[in-house]
C-alpha cells in the first residue's frame, strides 16, 4: 500500500531516468545524485522522510520541474529547500498565489521553491535556480496508513532508479515492538539493532543501481488501539479496529454498464489487468447483458452485448482494440434505468467538459476500477460510494482480488454515532485486509465512538472508548486531514473553501493550498505570506511599515486607466493624414536597425506600494514617434506640417476590407506524410504517428488543421481535447487549447477550459479577458462584459503592458453590439463606456510565459508599426511592448488607407528558466471592429526562436 514518492521510473514506465526536467536542444537532463531515505514506523503510522540532491550539468541555470504521484492514503507534510547551506522549511499558501509568487521572484532570478496538488494524487515540483554545474538539495516527508497482510502490518518502500545514485542511504526506524521487523526486496535482508527508541536498520551505498522495492513485515496488534495528537489545541485520534476480511457472494446483476475511459490517458493503464479481472467477473456472472460506453472527450453511443455462459469473446476484442485517443470527459454519459450496475474502468482524471457525474436511481451501483499509478482516487471512490459501489484498485500482479471485490461483499459501515468527539470519518466503508480506521477529534476528555458494521449481510454493533490519555502519535492530525480531503475532494468544487482551510491549517499541499519556500524575509512580506519561524520577527516589522501603504491602491489603478482611456480616446478622435508621408516618417526601419537600436531590457524596482517587479521596456526609437508614450505625445512632437494636415483631412467613408491568412505549414517531419493522407486514412495514420510524439502541443495542433482542412471536424476537436491530457494544471497548454477551440467554432467547450485556466491563474488578467471572450463568442455577452471589465479595475503587475486598454475595447464592442439596455453596465465606470469603432484591429497573443513576442504591420505605404514605432503617420496605433508575459499586442486603426497591410509577427527573445521548445501564437484580425459589420479571422501558429519571423496574413482595403 506504501510507496515512495521518488520512485520515478516505476511511477513512469518508459522514463528513461529519475530527473527533474526533460531538456531540448542538446541539453542534458538534471539528475537525481544524491538520495537519502528516511522511514520512521510507529503504531499503524509511517513517516517517510525524503532528501534529494540533484546535479544540473548544463552550461546554465535552469529551473527544476518534476510531476510525481502518490500512492491512496500518503499525505505529504513537508517540504524544505536549501537556502544559503541551510534547509529553510516551506509554508502553506493559497494555490493561485503560490504560483504567481512563485514565478514573480524567478523572473528577480532569486530562489523560489513550489510544490503544488494538480490532480487526484499528483503533484508537481518546481525549484529555481539549479545553478551550471551544481547541485540542489530538497527534502520531501510524508505520512501514511501502513497496510496489512493477514496479521502483519506491510510498510513497501519501491526503489527504482535505472541510473546509478553516487550516495544512497537508508535509515528505518521502528517503534513500539519488540520483534524486528522480516525485511525481503531490493536491498535483500537488512538487519536490525536494538536502541533506545526501538529498532533500527542503517543501509550505506555509493554507486548504487536501485531496482525493486523494501518490504517489512511487522507483528500488528490483534486489538483494537488507539492514538492520540494534540495540534493547534485540538486533540486528533486514530484508532484501528481489527475486522473479519472474509467476503460473502453478493445478488449479481442481468445489465450491466460498462463505462470505458477511452481518452488518451487510457493507454496508460494496465488494461490487460483489467480485462483479466473483467474474465473472472463474467466467468461468474455468466449470463448478463452489456452496455459499453466510450468515454473520451465526449462518449460514444452505447454499444450492446451478450454474455451467455460466461462467454465475453465479442466483447473483450471490442475492448482490445480501443481506439485511446481525446480528453477525459468522465460526466458526459446518460445513465439508463433498467441497468443494475455500472463498472466505470478509469483513473478517474476528469479533465474536460462542465458536466457533473450523473446520479444514479436507487438501487443502482457504481464499482470503479483503477489500473493507473497516477490516478484520482478520491474522486472515484466518491462516486463509487454514493450509489452504494466500492472502488477496486487492480493489481497488475493480483487481478483475481479486484474480481472478488466486484463479485461478493465484505464488511460494511453502515452507521457511525459519536459522544464527545466530532468529525468522525473512516478510512472507507468497506473496509478491506481486515483493518478499520477512524479518525476524529476529541470535543472532551472521554468519548464513545458506535458503529454497526455490517458482517456477512449481518450488523454488527461495536462501542469503543476513546481518551485522551491513549498513546501519543506525531502523525494523527495529518491521517485525519488526509481522510477529510479525500471525502471532500470527491467533489472539490463545491469544498474549495474547506480544502483550503484544511491545507492553511495543517501546512498540506491540497487542490487549494501549496507548499512555498521564498529566498529572503522581504519576499515573504511583499507578498504577505507568513514565514517560518526563524524569519517572523523581522517580518512583523517589516509588515507594520507595509500596511500603512496599501490603502487607495486599486483607485490610483482606475484613475490611471482613465487617463490612459482618454489618451486613447484622443487618437481615435484625431484626424491623420492619408497623403504621402514625410520623408522623415515614410521610411520604414529594418528589423535589424532597429534592434541595434533598442537597448536590451534591464531589471528595475518599483515602490513597494505597487506590490510587482517588472522588466522596464526597451529604450525609445525614434522612427516617426517616440516608442513607449502616449499616443497624443508623440503627435504633438511631429513637425508643424503634420499637424496642419491632421486638422484639415477629412475622414474617408467606411471602407470594404478583405482578411486574407497567409497559411502556415509546419515543417515538422510528420506533416509530409499525413498531408498527403486522404479523408478516409488521417486519423488511422495519425494513431499511428501519435506515440512518436505524445508530449507534443504542437503535433495535435497540426493534426487538427489537417482534419478540419479534410472537413473533418468532430475528429479534429477531439484531437486539439488531447491538450488537456497532456500536463495537468498547465495553464498555457489549456490557454492554448482554449484558444484553439475558439478557432475551430467550438466556444461552448473553450469556455469549460478557460474557466479551469481561471482557476488556476487567477493572478493572470489574461485569464478573466479569455474567458471573456470566449463568453461573447459562445452567446453570453453579460458574463463576458464582466470578465473583461475585471481586467480593467483590477491592478496587475506592469509586465501585461495594456491589457487593460485591450480588453475595455471589447468589452465596448460587446455594449455597442446588444440592444439598449439589454445589458447591466452599472458598474462600469462612465468614463471608461465608449465604444471606439476601427476599420482594422490585430491582436496577438502567445503561449509562453516571460518571453517577447512582437506584432508587425506596415501599411500599403511600407511604414511598419511595431514596437519602436507605436504611432505611424496614418494614425495606425501599436499597444504597449509586451516583453515578459503572453501578450496581448494589438494594433489599431480607424481610418484605413487604401491598398494592402502585410502582418507579421516576429520572436525578439526569451527570459524562460527552463528548456522550452517552439513557441505558439494566435493571432486575431479583424475588421469593422466594433460595428455591426465586424468580421475576423484567428489562425494559430508556431515561431521556433529569436530572431524568427513569419507572415500571418494581409488586410486589402477598397474604398467603398
Amino acid at each position: 500500500m506504501a510507496a515512495s514518492l521518488l520512485a520515478l521510473a516505476a511511477c513512469h514506465a518508459a522514463m528513461a531516468a529519475p530527473r527533474l526536467m526533460d531538456t531540448l536542444g542538446g541539453e542534458r537532463p538534471i539528475r537525481l545524485q544524491s538520495l537519502h531515505i528516511d522511514a520512521d514506523i510507529s503504531g499503524c503510522l509511517a513517516l517517510t522522510t525524503v532528501r534529494m540532491v540533484f546535479f544540473n550539468p548544463n552550461q546554465r541555470a535552469l529551473e527544476g520541474q518534476l510531476q510525481f504521484p502518490l500512492l491512496d492514503g500518503q499525505q505529504i507534510t513537508a517540504f524544505a529547500l536549501d537556502i544559503n547551506g541551510q534547509m529553510r522549511p516551506a509554508v502553506p499558501v493559497e494555490k493561485a498565489k503560490g504560483r504567481q509568487i512563485f514565478e514573480a521572484v524567478e523572473r528577480r532570478k532569486t530562489d523560489p521553491a513550489l510544490l503544488e496538488n494538480t490532480q487526484g494524487n499528483n503533484f508537481s515540483l518546481r525549484v529555481y535556480p539549479i545553478a551550471a554545474k551544481s547541485t540542489r538539495t530538497v527534502e520531501l516527508k510524508y505520512v501514511q496508513a501502513l497496510g496489512r497482510e493477514g496479521s502483519q502490518s506491510v510498510y513497501r518502500l519501491p526503489l527504482a532508479y535505472p541510473d546509478q545514485l553516487k550516495d544512497f542511504k537508508l535509515t528505518v526506524n521502528v517503534k513500539g515492538t519488540a520483534v524486528p521487523p522480516t525485511a525481503s526486496g531490493a536491498l535483500g535482508p537488512i538487519q536490525f539493532a536494538r536502541t533506545r527508541q526501538g529498532l533500527t536498520s542503517k543501509v550505506d551505498k555509493t554507486h548504487y543501481v536501485a531496482n525493486g522495492q523494501l518490504k517489512l513485515l511487522m507483528n500488528a496488534p490483534a486489538q483494537a488501539t488507539t492514538y492520540v495528537q494534540e495540534h493547534e489545541g485540538t486533540t486528533y485520534f486514530v484508532t484501528e479496529i481489527p475486522v473479519s476480511p472474509q467476503r460473502s457472494p453478493r445478488e449479481l446483476p442481468k445489465v450491466v454498464g460498462l463505462l470505458w475511459d477511452s481518452s488518451s490517458s487510457g493507454a496508460l493503464r494496465a488494461n490487460d489487468a483489467i480485462l483479466r479481472v473483467l474474465d473472472d467477473y463474467f466467468k461468474t456472472v455468466a449470463n448478463v447483458e452489456v452496455r459499453l460506453t466510450h468515454l473520451r472527450d465526449r462518449a460514444d453511443p452505447p454499444q450492446n452485448f451478450k454474455i451467455v455462459n460466461g462467454r465475453w469473446d465479442e466483447l473483450r476484442q471490442s475492448l482490445q482494440n480501443t481506439v485511446y485517443d481525446g480528453a477525459s470527459n468522465l460526466a458526459d454519459w446518460q445513465e439508463q434505468t433498467d441497468v443494475s450496475e455500472y463498472l466505470l474502468v478509469s483513473d478517474g482524471l476528469h479533465n474536460y467538459g462542465n458536466a457533473r457525474f450523473p446520479t444514479l436511481a436507487a438501487g443502482q451501483r457504481l464499482y470503479a476500477l483503477n489500473a493507473s499509478v497516477t490516478a484520482d482516487t478520491a474522486r472515484l471512490a466518491a462516486w463509487a460510494q454514493a450509489s452504494g459501489g466500492e472502488w477496486v484498485q487492480v493489481q497488475a500482479d493480483q487481478p483475481s482480488a479486484a474480481a472478488q471485490v466486484l463479485l461478493t461483499q465484505g464488511p460494511h459501515v453502515q452507521s457511525l454515532r459519536a459522544t464527545g468527539a466530532g468529525d468522525v470519518l473512516v478510512d472507507t466503508v468497506d473496509p478491506r485486509q481486515g483493518l478499520l480506521r477512524l479518525v476524529g477529534k476529541l470535543t472532551q476528555p472521554k468519548a464513545e465512538v458506535s458503529l454497526t458494521l455490517l458482517e456477512h449481510g449481518k450488523p454488527k454493533n461495536i462501542t469503543l472508548a476513546v481518551s485522551a490519555n491513549a498513546p501519543t502519535h506525531a502523525l494523527a492530525a495529518y491521517l485525519w486531514g488526509n481522510y477529510r480531503l479525500r471525502q471532500l475532494e470527491g467533489d472539490f468544487e463545491l469544498h474549495r473553501g474547506e480544502i483550503r482551510r484544511i491545507g492553511t491549517a495543517l501546512g498540506i499541499p491540497t487542490r487549494e493550498t501549496s507548499l512555498i519556500v521564498l529566498d529572503s524575509v522581504e519576499d515573504y512580506v511583499r507578498y504577505e505570506l507568513t514565514p517560518p519561524a526563524d524569519l517572523l520577527a523581522s517580518y512583523e516589522q517589516l509588515m507594520d511599515q507595509r500596511r500603512l501603504d496599501k490603502t487607495g491602491r486599486q483607485q490610483r489603478h482606475l484613475e490611471q486607466v482613465v487617463r490612459d482611456f482618454e489618451g486613447k480616446v484622443a487618437w481615435w478622435e484625431r484626424s491623420f493624414p492619408k497623403d504621402n508621408p514625410l520623408a522623415s516618417i515614410a521610411t520604414p526601419l529594418s528589423s535589424d536597425v532597429a534592434r541595434m537600436s533598442v537597448a536590451p531590457p534591464v531589471a528595475v524596482a518599483v515602490p513597494e506600494s505597487e506590490d510587482v517587479f517588472v522588466m522596464a521596456p526597451p529604450a525609445p526609437v525614434e522612427v516617426g514617434s517616440a516608442a513607449h508614450s502616449r499616443p497624443e505625445d508623440a503627435m504633438a512632437r511631429l513637425s508643424p506640417s503634420y499637424q496642419s494636415n491632421a486638422s484639415l483631412n477629412q475622414e474617408p467613408s467606411s471602407p470594404v476590407v478583405g482578411i486574407a491568412l497567409k497559411k502556415w505549414t509546419s515543417d515538422a517531419p510528420y506533416i509530409a506524410r499525413l498531408g498527403a493522407a486522404s479523408a478516409d486514412t488521417l486519423y488511422a495514420q495519425y494513431l499511428d504517428e501519435k506515440p512518436s510524439y505524445a508530449d507534443s502541443s504542437a503535433f495535435f495542433l497540426d493534426v487538427a488543421d489537417l482534419l478540419i482542412d479534410k472537413g473533418l471536424r468532430e475528429l479534429a476537436l477531439r484531437v486539439l481535447s488531447n491538450l488537456a491530457e497532456m500536463d495537468l494544471e498547465n495553464r498555457h497548454v489549456l490557454r492554448l487549447l482554449g484558444y484553439r477551440l475558439l478557432q475551430a467554432g467550438a466556444p461552448e467547450l473553450a469556455v469549460s477550459v478557460f474557466e479551469k485556466v481561471q482557476y488556476l491563474a487567477q493572478d493572470e488578467p489574461q485569464s478573466f479577458r479569455d474567458l471573456g471572450l470566449a463568453q461573447a463568442a459562445a452567446g453570453h455577452p453579460q458574463q463576458a462584459i464582466d470578465q473583461l471589465y475585471e481586467v480593467v479595475i483590477r491592478p496587475w503587475e506592469r509586465r501585461f503592458g495594456d491589457i487593460e486598454l485591450i480588453a475595455l475595447a471589447e468589452m465596448n464592442a460587446i455594449i455597442a453590439s446588444q440592444p439598449t439596455g439589454k445589458l447591466d453596465t452599472s458598474r462600469i465606470d462612465p468614463r471608461l463606456n465608449k465604444n471606439l469603432p476601427m476599420d482594422l484591429r490585430v491582436v496577438l497573443t502567445w503561449d509562453a510565459d516571460n518571453s517577447d513576442m512582437d506584432l508587425w504591420v506596415t501599411d500599403p505605404r511600407g511604414e511598419k508599426s511595431f514596437y519602436g514605432n507605436q504611432l505611424t503617420y496614418q494614425g495606425g496605433r501599436m499597444s504597449t511592448d509586451c516583453t515578459l508575459g503572453y501578450g496581448p499586442e494589438e494594433f489599431s486603426l480607424r481610418n484605413a488607407l487604401p491598398g494592402k497591410y502585410k502582418i507579421e509577427a516576429n520572436f525578439y527573445g526569451s527570459r524562460q528558466q527552463i528548456v522550452a521548445n517552439a513557441t505558439t501564437l494566435q493571432v486575431k484580425l479583424s475588421s469593422g471592429f466594433g460595428t455591426a459589420e465586424a468580421q475576423e479571422k484567428m489562425m494559430t501558429l508556431r515561431l521556433k526562436g529569436e530572431g524568427h519571423v513569419v507572415q500571418v496574413g494581409e488586410f486589402e482595403v477598397k474604398p467603398r
